[in-house]
């Protein structure tokens, strides 16, 4: 444990020192220097789940006797200010969670230099330039940090753990504008960018599992909080690139487009809250060959949250969650038809209830519980396909710590 922590500072260190270089070139004339001692700042966390499926593995042999405990997250994130309109921000995140990815390793989460070009009373625009979370629905920015998420899992339809880094984050440029108004506040943001198109997204592309290398590609978000965030409504728009190159046939060499619309409101009461998100989503396979590897398919996806706060420490959440990989054929019977898997694994709806027991305002334990219809988010990297369960029921138990 000493020795992945060391790593984990090691790589923040090398980040910040490169942001400083960044950070040198920026500093303008009559940029006002600060002390970074006395703006530097250090925080982290750390998580541990155990999860229990009755059918079907998620994140470890869940199904297992005993389930699986592997779920864990550990980040540490800094952030200091060398000059009054310069921000140099990076979080290092190790995760484990079931065969995903490099267990343990890790990595840059993001990394930016943001330099504010105008900062007053009723706008702020600026820039980050680094590796930026992309701005995509209301939870994709914090969804690694345990205690800013409202359940264990996010809502799988949307933001899916198991090709997460396809709309993760991005190393370009990112551009935001913050509007105050009286009655509310409009957030703007937009960038460009090299997706982090990682071996999650190759495997639950295809089960052929090709390899993809992110191009450059777009993202925009529109937010805009009514009443200090009583009211949250947001539309986010992407388009992700990638060379696709199977792995079976060397020459069937193309394009791989993802395009990803998303609706989002949000209401905020003093004891509830009520949130919903709709995607519309393009996969699109192009400029191939090999001609029977072109096509497109438009899939779509939406859940309904109620989260209710029993008091400061206790809150109870409620949520449907439904998604479908094809909008003509919802049911998945074509797919199966045409021998290239089970019908349910085109489709999830998942019904999930859960607490959130906030122990100190700094340790969380949360409980939650799904019975799902379906295997469309369910990880390929820890099932055979041809092994599953269309009906299956799982147990989240986590606590988290923050500092």
């Amino acid at each position: 444990m000493i020795r992945f922590g060391c790593s984990i500072l090691n790589r923040l260190k090398r980040v910040l020192i490169a942001a400083q270089a960044v950070v040198t070139t920026i500093g303008a004339a009559g940029a006002h220097a600060m002390n970074v001692a006395d703006t530097f700042q250090v925080h982290g966390f750390m998580s541990q789940a155990l999860i229990v499926t009755d059918h079907n593995d998620f994140f470890g042999p869940s199904s297992d006797d005993g389930g699986s405990l592997e779920y864990t997250e550990l980040g540490l994130n800094a952030s200091f200010r060398p000059f009054s309109h310069v921000l140099v921000a990076g979080q290092v995140l190790s995760r484990k969670a079931g065969n995903y990815g490099d267990a343990w390793q890790p990595e840059l989460d993001y990394g930016v230099v943001d330099y504010q070009l105008i900062a007053d009373e009723e706008r702020a625009f600026g820039i980050q330039l680094g590796r930026f979370k992309n701005p995509f629905g209301f939870y994709n920015q914090t969804r690694d940090a345990p205690s800013t998420r409202p359940s264990i899992l996010l809502p799988q339809s949307i933001y899916f753990d198991r090709s997460r880094s396809l709309g993760l984050a991005s190393d370009g440029l990112s551009i935001y504008d913050e509007e105050r108004f009286s009655n509310g506040t409009l957030y703007i943001q937009g960038g460009v960018g090299m997706p982090q198109v990682n071996s999650d997204a190759e495997i639950s592309l295809s089960p052929d599992n090709p390899s993809l290398d992110g191009k450059l590609s777009s993202i925009g978000q529109v937010l805009y909080a009514h009443d200090g965030g009583r009211i949250n409504v947001a539309l986010s728009m992407a388009r992700v690139r990638a060379d696709y190159q199977s792995r079976q046939e060397r020459q069937a060499k193309g394009e791989f487009i993802f395009q990803p619309m998303i609706l989002s409101f949000q209401y905020n009461a003093e004891n509830w809250s009520l949130t919903t998100e709709y995607e519309y989503q393009r996969k699109e396979l192009k400029d191939f060959s090999v001609s029977s590897y072109n096509g497109r398919v438009n899939g779509e996806s939406v859940y309904v949250q109620y989260l209710y706060r029993l008091s400061s420490r206790w809150q109870w959440l409620l949520r449907y969650d439904y998604a479908v990989s094809d909008r003509n054929d919802r049911d998945g019977e074509r797919f199966e038809a045409s021998g290239k898997g089970q019908d349910y694994s085109r489709f999830a709806k998942d019904v999930t209830t859960g607490v959130h027991w906030r122990v100190t305002p700094n340790w969380n334990i949360q409980a939650e519980i799904h019975h799902v219809n379906g295997t469309a988010w369910l990880p390929r990297q820890d099932n055979d396909d041809d092994n599953t369960e269309q009906h299956w029921n799982m147990l989240l138990l986590q606590t988290s710590f923050s500092f």
